[in-house]
């Protein structure tokens, strides 16, 4: 080893500053006083940032230590790569040479990290659309990248700057990105653990080795945010049964030369199991001391539990935040008995002042209208501050449908210790939708189809709807307004008007052809946050016609009944529905219930009725997978004295296809009929219809509201009365789908294969719809 004097080795320390130091470019002159200034260089920067840096003004004495100063100072600024300071007589000249601007900065290559989250990163080091280049950053440019990327365990990412210079003293900067393959978990081992197996306590874990599901859940990747993670959970695990002392003593993360697997240990020392001795709630308690003690999970001579112990905390919380105390602290104290092996809790309550909400502020509405949301609050200004209210504010305001996002603040009045402002951050979406449809058969000839539907007509949150069909086999014309609020309360009212020219030949039912007009009034009423009953008076006619030779008997036979092919029918129709979904889109959790019971009036031609019930239940079983279940029944059957009795046919339920059976034809399902001499099948429908549907969503998949994939299991069938159900009749198919609301409209794609079907049923695996919105 070589040896390097002290004094030398001072030396070269000293002369490794300096070359890193800016040089100080100024010319050794005899002091004067400056008459004028001049700036020679500038390009972009204006003068009047180098005069405030240069701390140099007329009239001063200057000399070269206040020079040299005043070059230092100009360097920090980070706007130059050279600066020199000068005289020409009594004229101070700064000669100055700028850092390039940053014109553009691309980042291509990346897939596992966001483009923006890559953004901001580089911001903080000073790398912005902008701001001025300086080639040292580079440096710090792939350290930083380099870091986001091990964060992850992409530990062969490949980064590679590109600096293109332009005129204007500007440059683009490009930074390609080759991220290569994550680093793969091939073992974990947990150290000292004596009563529960690895097995158990990894349960919860996202970091884990691979698997069949690793495809989609990536739980094989190592990143450093997932391990913290994970093992603040197996630190959940032990406290949650009472392992006070439960401790990680450390953790090793090893990766094989080739940077490609990972191996993972942590080392941990369980303890003992303590039990509760006591619990106590002291402080401002503001309630009764009884009613917190309601609130309270753990109790003396249990085991402790962390995760009993949060409950309780975030319960009298909640309480007390439900009745104005937004700003309440619970502080569980324990004392600890490490001899005897308990825990004493004293939960202290600091309630602190009672808040009233002075304003309720709406951002981001461009469109709709401030009343359309503030209708939706149910937490009101002047009054007190309930958490309750605000988030059942934000459910009702996303079960609207109008918004992508919606973020609700509570920040305090400035001045204030008692009141807070309720600030409500929503995004738009569209909330209308344009449907085109273009088709042609060698049937039907060319088929168009016109539908413009708006959710939130004018901003007004009324729902508007009209549609024209023009084809061969249909001519239809809907029309349709409701108001969802016509009062203060709540009511709605809406009415509907159409027409139609139909052959039902062609929507894969029996073959006639039958032409309707009518209309209807709406109106609903809410009972309770989240149920309404419904009334709607309608009123229509019907003219059925048969074809000769092509419609089944069965149909003939019932207008011959009847004696007459005309149907005038007076109809009301009462629902109830219940609906506590937390999306209008894409729901994750909650229910939707409707009972609906529509009668054709006394003194219609045919007199009859129909009960319908559907159900749907979201089950949201983790953040990987959220399972839906869904049922669809009806039934119906004739009354009074008719010619004919029974459902009329026109009346019947269908099924099949895909809003209910899909991976089967359109409204094939169920009973079906010949024509005289004919083996082509017609179906008819039937009085019973039962759907049901067990479908799994995967949101991580495609993380957007706006997209989402499953697998699904369908069954159901139609039948002509009770008599005829079984469950061995019923059709069963399954298949994978995407709904996904897309810039040119909604599109619903499935592919379907039946898995229990009978011979003659019309099997059709790729079903989809779509839409334009606006």
């Amino acid at each position: 080893m070589t040896r390097i004097a002290a004094p030398r080795l001072l030396a070269l320390a000293l002369a490794s500053a300096l070359a890193l130091a800016p040089t100080v470019k100024a010319q050794n002159f005899e002091p004067f006083q400056v008459q004028d200034i001049r700036i020679d260089g500038l390009q972009r920067i204006a003068p009047g940032t180098v005069f405030t840096y240069l701390a140099i003004e007329r009239g001063d004495t200057v000399n070269s230590g206040t020079a040299a100063q005043a070059i230092r100072a100009l360097f920090k600024t980070g706007f130059f790569s050279d600066v020199a300071i000068d005289r020409q007589g009594n004229i101070l000249v700064v000669k100055v040479t700028e850092r390039p601007a940053i014109d553009k900065l691309t980042i291509t290559g990346n897939k596992e990290i966001k483009t923006d989250e890559l953004l901001k990163g580089l911001k903080q080091i000073g790398l912005a659309e902008g701001e001025t280049f300086d080639r040292l950053s580079l440096d710090r440019v792939t350290q930083e990248l380099n870091r986001q990327y091990d964060n992850r365990g992409k530990y062969n990412v490949a980064i590679t700057p590109t600096v293109t210079p332009l005129d204007r003293n500007r440059v683009d900067i490009t930074i390609t990105i080759a991220e290569g393959k994550a680093a793969r978990i091939r073992g974990i081992n947990i150290v000292g653990n004596q009563t529960f197996t690895d097995k158990k306590l990894r349960d919860k874990w996202e970091s884990n080795t691979s698997n069949w599901l690793s495809w989609y859940k990536h739980d094989d990747q190592y990143s450093r945010e997932k391990l913290s993670g994970d093992l603040e959970k197996l630190n959940s695990y032990y406290l949650d049964r009472g392992y006070v002392d439960f401790n990680v003593d450390s953790t090793q993360v090893a990766i094989t030369p080739d940077r490609r697997d990972m191996f993972l240990t942590a080392n941990i020392v369980e303890g003992d199991v303590y039990k509760v001795s006591s619990v106590d709630i002291s402080g401002n308690m503001i309630l009764p001391k009884e009613d917190l003690q309601k609130i309270v999970l753990i109790k003396a001579g249990d085991v402790f539990s962390r995760r009993k112990l949060e409950a309780t905390v975030d319960g009298m919380t909640l309480t007390l935040s439900n009745i104005g105390y937004a700003f309440a602290k619970i502080t569980p104290v324990p004392n600890v008995d490490k001899d005897a092996r308990t825990v004493g809790i004293d939960f202290q309550v600091v309630p602190g002042p009672r808040v009233q909400v002075r304003r309720i502020i709406f951002k981001g509405n461009t469109r709709t209208a401030d009343t359309v949301l503030r209708r939706e609050m149910r937490q009101f200004e002047g009054s007190w501050f309930s958490q309750a209210a605000v988030d059942r504010s934000r459910v009702r305001l996303q079960r609207l449908g109008y918004f992508e996002d919606i973020t609700i603040e509570t920040p305090a009045v400035a001045g204030s210790s008692d009141q807070v402002d309720v600030v409500v951050n929503v995004k738009e979406r569209t909330s209308g939708q344009f449907t085109f449809g273009l088709g042609y058969s060698q049937i039907s000839g060319l088929i168009t189809t016109i539908e413009l539907n708006e959710n939130n007509f004018l901003g007004t949150g009324n729902h508007f709807s009209v549609a024209v069909s023009n084809s061969t086999f249909q001519k239809r014309l809907n029309f349709s307004y409701l108001d969802p609020y016509f009062t203060s309360h709540g009511v709605s009212v809406g009415y509907g008007l159409f027409y139609s020219q139909f052959n039902n030949a062609n929507f894969n039912t029996a073959q006639y052809s039958n032409d309707s007009f009518g209309g209807s009034v709406t109106f609903g009423v809410p009972i309770t946050e989240t149920g309404t009953v419904g009334l709607t008076i309608g009123a229509d006619t019907k003219k059925i016609q048969t074809l000769i030779g092509t419609t089944p008997q069965v149909i003939v036979d019932y207008l011959d009944a009847v004696g007459h092919v005309t149907f005038k029918t007076w109809s009301a129709n009462l629902s109830w529905a219940r609906d506590s979904r937390n999306s209008f889109f894409a729901p994750t959790a909650g229910t939707f219930q409707r009972i609906g019971a529509e009668i054709a009036l006394p003194g219609s031609t045919q007199e009859y009725y129909k009960l319908t019930y559907s159900f749907e239940r979201y089950w949201p079983l983790s953040s990987y997978f959220v399972v839906r279940t869904a049922a669809d029944l009806g039934y119906g059957k004739g009354y009074g004295n008719g010619k004919a009795n029974g459902l009329p046919f026109f009346e019947n339920f269908y099924a099949g296809g895909v809003q209910s059976v899909r991976g089967f034809r359109d409204n094939t399902l169920g009973p079906f009929a010949f024509a005289p001499g004919s083996t082509f099948r017609q179906p008819l429908g039937g009085a019973i219809k039962t759907t049901g549907s067990i479908e799994t969503f995967f949101p991580r998949i495609i993380n957007s509201e706006s997209a989402r994939l499953s697998t699904f299991v369908d069954f159901g069938n139609v039948y002509k009365s009770t008599g005829d159900f079984s469950l061995s009749t019923l059709r069963v198919s399954a298949g994978i789908a995407l709904q996904w609301r897309a810039p040119i409209g909604p599109i619903i794609i499935s592919f379907a294969e039946p898995i229990r079907k009978e011979p003659g049923d019309i099997p059709e695996h790729l079903q989809f719809t779509f839409g334009s919105s606006f």
